[in-house]
């Protein structure tokens, strides 16, 4: 159809869904839209919103292509639909070398192609030229249309406590929809002109970040049932990372570092490299003849597929819906600015992690014990209390009486502001009965033991969970040992066929009741990666039995962890732990009980996490023994909280904590008033006095800052020309200080 009246309402601040066909004699004929205005001048870590997402035409009758000013990526709508260009408009820089199918798809053991085009001379490089003499594949899907519209929200999102001041949800930005059919797919006799399959490929580009976001939908319009057997979502000839010759035992040849990609079907780890390796795939291509590597194995392929399955059988009038991808373009090669991009990821696609409650690990469930330490939380600006591992509480336990007097601990909270939950292990154990995971020959699962969570065991599990947050108004869960990514040989139907459909039948079960969760408001730790599934926050990364070292080194370790722990999180996506008693042993020397006796320690370990923007599990029975104590955690969190905006904002890596000198770390954040907090430690048993450059780069301030040290009086600093200032430092032994920047 013909729409350009109603292409009218396309612009940079808003976009009316809106469709084209694409039928014979209306190839090439599309509504007039706008071109893209050139990139801001600006830094889009500094400043974002002149970042506008839109989906405009270029000199080409038959080309669209989705723009932000960061990045954008242009498509071929005739002969056939395909991704042409996929540029890094930060650098100028070119991430595509050649084209491929928009996506490949396995339905009843027939293999097709959607989209793309052929005929490209060299895969090295590709060519504008090179496009008007290409041709599509006789037996690919053809594009029949577009539509584009705003992003709407994948996950329901109820926001009961602090998050980021800044965040948006669902991010604004442009989703581009286009549509392939073929006239053979889904053909057989009997049913040959009774509807086909549509394969619609859709892309999201956002505002303010260099990030894009790729996923199908499968719809049935046959008359009989369909499988889909496999598919492949993304498929990019990327530009290679290097000029690797040869290949070497115990040297990897490394894939392009110019694009950060996860999904979020993400299980198994607390990297995203580890979590996505399942999925994310970097391998060679062979129609890449002209790479320097003898043996042609660079890995500069991107394959986004499940390692297995789906393998997931659609009714006819159904749809089936892939995983999501999400592409952070990098404009840099340094750690530092890498994270900082990550973060930003995050907090534009998952903005629910930025929510970072001040949580107590209640060591027991006695509702006399809990409602004490509700009394505690309460007096000294706690929000959340979890009944930890070991405690008795147990969420399975689905009787009446039980429930109601969950119910009625969730009533105590509630009058005293204090949220509360508790712990469930999943993963790493044995239910037997025959609904334990049975592991394909020659494997094991990831823990030694894992329920299938297909099994009439893990649907009654999760039917317990689902009931006890309805029931009982607890709001929070610490999922131990989420699903890892185990296949399971069983046939457990209606759910479950076997090996081939086992890995996403359970991670569709985990992510939807997760999913369920964020739309409650249950706050969700999970040590594994579901950030993108709908969890809250995963662990910062630590060895638990280091919990049981002397008190100095447990203080060194924590500092250690979070520096390390926040170069791809923000400080909230990631939980630490304080030993308020003995964990793992270690006896009274690892242990601040009595809490009294070992002030400042505790002290040290408040603000080793607090001024790092870090929650903290501080595990035991109680918060403090005495007044003294009772003030000494107060006054560290309504600090916290008077700076809470700015200190859990990004950080920018300062000096690892080792023992021997000061260590510090600068927060950031150039759309506050407070453009940046500066945390400083001294490890040592005596006073140190020295200065500290400290670069202001990513505060936003240019020429002059203002910083106060504490709460003295401020001075004003020139910033140099590479935007750092020399800040003069004195502490004493094991002392904190910090400066506020503006």
């Amino acid at each position: 159809m013909r729409c350009d009246s109603m292409f009218q309402s396309f612009c940079l601040l808003g976009i009316m869904a809106t469709t084209v066909a694409i039928q014979g004699a209306d190839i090439g004929q599309f509504p007039k839209l706008p071109v893209a205005p050139p990139a801001p001048p600006t830094d889009w870590l500094l400043d974002h919103r002149p970042f506008r997402a839109g989906l405009y035409r270029t000199d080409n009758p038959n080309e669209i292509v989705i723009n932000n000013g960061l990045i954008q990526r242009l498509f071929r709508i005739a002969p056939n639909g395909a991704t042409v260009g996929f540029d890094n408009l930060m650098t100028g820089q070119s991430l595509l070398r050649g084209i491929k199918p928009e996506a490949l798809v396995t339905v009843d053991g027939m293999h097709y192609e959607i989209g793309g085009l052929t005929g490209q001379p060299n895969y090295a490089y590709l060519l504008p030229e090179w496009l008007d003499q290409m041709t599509a594949a006789k037996d690919a899907f053809k594009c029949i249309g577009f539509s584009v519209a705003s992003p709407t929200e994948r996950i329901a999102w109820k926001r009961p406590r602090h998050h980021a001041p800044d965040v948006q949800w669902p991010p604004d930005g442009v989703c581009l929809r286009m549509d392939y059919e073929s006239d053979s797919a889904g053909k057989v006799a009997g049913s040959a002109d009774r509807g086909k399959i549509r394969v619609s490929v859709h892309y999201e580009l956002y505002d303010g970040v260099p990030v894009i976001s790729k996923w199908i939908t499968v719809h049935n319009a046959t008359d009989r049932k369909i499988t889909i057997d496999r598919f492949t979502s993304e498929l990019l000839a990327v530009v290679e990372h290097g000029n690797w010759v040869e290949k070497r035992e115990g040297i990897p040849l490394l894939p392009p570092e110019t694009l950060h990609v996860e999904t979020d079907m993400a299980f198994g780890g607390f990297e995203p490299a580890n979590a996505n390796h399942h999925a994310v795939h970097w391998r060679s291509d062979p129609q890449f003849e002209t790479q320097v590597n003898y043996l042609r194995q660079t890995p500069c392929l991107l394959v986004v597929e499940p390692t297995y399955g789906p393998a997931q059988d659609v009714e006819p009038g159904g749809t089936f819906e892939s995983f999501r991808t999400f592409e952070l373009v990098h404009d840099a090669t340094d750690r530092q600015r890498r994270g900082l991009a990550l973060c930003g990821m995050y907090r534009s696609i998952a903005p629910w992690v930025t929510e970072n409650p001040l949580m107590m690990h209640m060591r027991t469930a006695d509702p006399a014990a809990v409602r004490d330490a509700l009394d505690q939380c309460a007096e000294v600006g706690f929000e959340m209390l979890i009944l930890s591992f070991g405690s008795g509480f147990d969420i399975e336990n689905d009787r009446p009486e039980y429930l109601q007097m969950c119910a009625a601990l969730a009533d105590c909270a509630r009058q005293k502001g204090i949220e509360i939950g508790g712990y469930s292990l999943l993963a790493s154990r044995s239910v037997g009965g025959g609904n334990d995971v049975v592991s394909p020959p020659g494997t094991s699962p990831t823990f030694g033991h894992c329920p299938a969570l297909s099994s009439e065991w893990g649907q009654n599990y999760f039917r317990k969970l689902y009931e006890f947050f309805s029931k009982t108004g607890f709001s929070l869960l610490e999922h131990d040992g989420s699903y890892p990514g185990d296949r399971d040989i069983t046939a457990r139907p209606p759910l479950q066929k076997g090996a081939d459909d086992s890995q996403w039948v359970q991670w569709r079960i985990i992510s939807d009741f997760y999913k369920w969760c964020r739309a409650n408001g249950v706050y969700l730790n999970v040590p594994d990666y579901y950030y993108l599934a709908g969890s809250n926050k995963c662990g910062m990364g630590y060895r638990e039995t280091n919990w049981s070292l002397p008190r100095a080194q447990q203080v060194l370790h924590t500092r250690q962890n979070i520096y390390d722990g926040t170069w791809n999180k923000t400080p909230s996506m990631g939980w630490m732990f304080v030993p308020l008693t003995e964990y793992h042993g270690g006896g009274a020397a690892a242990t601040i009980e009595p809490l009294e006796e070992h002030r400042a320690h505790y002290e040290q370990m408040l603000t080793a996490n607090l001024a790092m923007g870090v929650q903290a599990c501080y595990r035991g029975p109680r918060l403090y023994d005495t007044d003294r104590t009772k003030m000494l955690v107060k006054n560290w969190v309504d600090w916290y909280k008077k700076y809470r905006d700015i200190l859990e904002s990004d950080i920018v890596h300062g000096r690892r904590a080792d023992g021997r000198d000061l260590d510090w770390m600068l927060h950031v954040n150039p759309r506050l008033p407070q453009k940046g907090m500066l945390v400083v430690f001294n490890p040592l048993d005596k006073p140190v006095s020295k200065n500290i450059r400290v670069n202001l780069y990513y505060t936003g301030l240019t020429e002059t800052a203002t910083i106060r040290e504490m709460e003295n009086a401020a001075k004003t600093y020139q910033l140099a020309r590479d935007y750092s200032v020399e800040i003069p430092v004195e502490l004493g032994p094991a002392g904190f200080v910090w400066f506020v920047i503006q």
